[in-house]
């Protein structure tokens, strides 16, 4: 057996309790650490709107592409709508939420976000990777989409969507515009 410096057996520990972290949080069941990224067939998106569907009354995220402004709309539950206001409208909470948490941890740890993408849409689900950087090697963590949202808000760093993402939300319903005539949604 190799025997590693105090030192070193810390940050590879930490490393590891980071990942471990971000694992129980954002629910993940498959962490790729070390392995190469692959390419992303997408674009960087902003966040334009986050509204309250006027007939369900959820609320609903719309992204856009920056490069063809094509739009996705993401129906998010409650809880997750909070936890993307809150950097959306540089507001700061009293006490830290869970991602602003995630964030600290992170940072204590030497572990920083690099960016998220939104990767697929299946059975009306849409599943997102959030990519991770700890001692110089990335890491792929299966995320929720709101999650991983809410992080590269808060992280200030790329948030993608695969064009495929793009091609299958526009075959279920057209994103909502925030600005359609007739029925404004609500601003959340």
């Amino acid at each position: 057996m190799r025997r590693v410096s105090g030192m070193r057996q810390n940050r590879m520990l930490a490393a590891g309790l980071a990942v471990v972290t971000a694992a129980a949080v954002l629910g993940d069941s498959a962490v790729l650490a070390g392995k190469e990224a692959r390419p992303v067939t997408g674009q960087e998106v902003t966040v334009v709107a986050l509204v309250v569907h006027p007939r369900t009354h959820q609320p609903v995220v719309v992204l856009e592409g920056r490069r063809d402004r094509r739009r996705v709309a993401l129906v998010i539950g409650p809880a997750e709508a909070t936890g993307i206001a809150v950097p959306l409208h540089n507001i700061t909470p009293p006490r830290p939420l869970t991602h602003d948490l995630l964030l600290t941890v992170f940072g204590r740890l030497n572990v920083s976000v690099r960016r998220a993408i939104i990767t697929d849409l299946r059975n009306d689900v849409y599943y997102a990777t959030l990519v991770l950087v700890a001692n110089g090697t990335e890491m792929e963590l299966d995320a929720r989409p709101s999650d991983a949202i809410a992080l590269v808000l808060r992280a200030k760093v790329p948030l993608l969507v695969e064009d495929r993402v793009f091609d299958k939300a526009e075959k279920l319903t057209p994103a909502p515009a925030p600005d359609e005539p007739g029925q404004p949604p609500s601003s959340i």
